[in-house]
């Protein structure tokens, strides 16, 4: 393919980007928002049927904070990005931002924490495997993933509304951090939350990957000197959860240390973060690792129709019938900024197969919503971490990701 023809690929590709997060955003805020302010991505993926009562915990009388968090830091990181593209999308997706922050950090300073659910007055509850809805214990001194993405969420909005809460939320952030590192953080939610669920806590790389995302998300805002952790996490990962995958005769990652278990959505997404986060920056070392493992993971773990949940790593057999949508996501974000550093023809071609597979099996454009998890059959009705429809966070921050990746490319060649 000539240059012509690349710059031509790559427009085409960035238009489709934003065509799609922006159809998200417009039909995320066309809908009524839960409470008057709360986003509401309240509906089935395949029907198009909004959940209500009668749906139990996925209805609209309970909140989920995974979701708020996520989607705040979306209204946010996308107004940024529209202020150079429309100015008045904008502000649009600021009034609805705003709002949001505001009843999002009302709710987070009841208790100093973020929860996964809440119920109709408010309070924190956890559904149980069945959907039952329980009351969450309030003083548990861990952190969970919705502390994560509510900590995040808010922090991305004081940065953009109102800075003098910044330090607050910072705190929150590196407690989460210690949190970690000292081995207090529970990733199932769905129990009560305690010492006894800490003690179950299996001790996946998943809090550190998102926590990476954290770290990207300081930089973009102003305060990477506040990121120190993220290198921590990165280097933790790879000397701790890598090793040869016997099906592909290559490094991958492992779920648990000395076990087979490979998520390669998952380490895909690391991977974007990882590149991400330590962008031009990054030691020759650790860029190689990141982009091989975009290759190997891809290799391991794509197969019609996008990435496979869960492979044994030995034996290369899947573990698992589904393949969700945000890792066909994440690797559109992982192979774009790979790509970026090196023009890799193979991460190229990467980005096209997930950018084909992702827009010609997962995405609808009316709504502006992807399946949200699919079989070899064909989309199924498969509840992953929320049944909340993504929040322009996993779809739209990976294509806002790519966006941005090329339009360095663009400007370097121009250089």
């Amino acid at each position: 393919m000539g240059q012509t023809g690349f710059d031509v690929q790559l427009s085409a590709w960035r238009k489709v980007y934003v065509t799609a997060n922006r159809g998200t955003l417009d039909w995320m805020l066309d809908r009524p928002a839960l409470r008057g302010v709360f986003l509401n991505t309240k509906m089935n993926h395949i029907t198009g049927r909004d959940f209500t009562a009668v749906d139990g915990w996925k209805g609209p009388q309970t909140i989920l904070g995974w979701i708020q968090g996520r989607g705040l830091e979306a209204l946010v990181t996308h107004a940024s990005f529209f202020d150079r593209e429309d100015a008045s999308f904008a502000k649009r997706l600021d009034e609805a931002g705003k709002r949001l922050f505001d009843a999002l950090s009302q709710l987070y300073a009841r208790t100093g924490k973020g929860f996964f659910a809440y119920d109709e007055a408010l309070n924190p509850v956890y559904p149980d495997v069945g959907g039952q809805l329980h009351a969450q214990a309030l003083d548990a001194d861990l952190s969970t993933f919705s502390d994560i993405f509510i900590v995040k969420g808010l922090l991305a909005a004081s940065l953009r509304y109102d800075r003098a809460q910044v330090p607050t939320y910072l705190k929150a952030l590196h407690k989460i951090v210690a949190d970690i590192e000292a081995k207090r953080f529970v990733s199932n939610e769905r129990q009560r939350l305690g010492a006894e669920a800490v003690a179950k806590e299996p001790g996946d790389y998943g809090p550190r990957m998102i926590m990476i995302g954290g770290a990207s998300m300081l930089k973009r805002f102003g305060l990477g000197a506040e990121t120190g952790f993220g290198t921590r996490f990165i280097g933790h990962i790879l000397d701790t959860h890598q090793a040869t995958s016997a099906a592909i005769a290559a490094p991958v990652l492992l779920d648990l240390p000395g076990q087979p278990v490979c998520n390669p959505g998952h380490a895909l997404e690391f991977s974007g973060f990882g590149l991400e986060f330590l962008g031009a920056q990054a030691d020759a070392g650790t860029l190689a690792s990141l982009q091989s493992l975009i290759k190997n993971h891809f290799a391991l773990g794509f197969s019609p129709p996008g990435i496979r949940l869960k492979v044994d790593s030995v034996t290369g057999e899947s573990l698992s019938p589904y393949f969700p949508w945000w890792s066909v996501a994440e690797t559109i974000r992982a192979a774009a900024l790979g790509f970026e550093q090196g023009h890799d023809a193979a991460l190229l071609a990467i980005w096209q197969q997930s950018h084909e597979a992702f827009f010609n099996g997962y995405w609808r454009t009316d709504p502006a919503i992807a399946y949200q998890t699919k079989t070899v059959e064909g989309p199924v009705d498969f509840v992953p971490s929320t049944p909340d429809l993504d929040p322009g966070y996993h779809t739209g921050m990976s294509l806002l990701t790519a966006i941005e990746a090329i339009d360095r490319i663009f400007n370097s060649s121009k250089g």
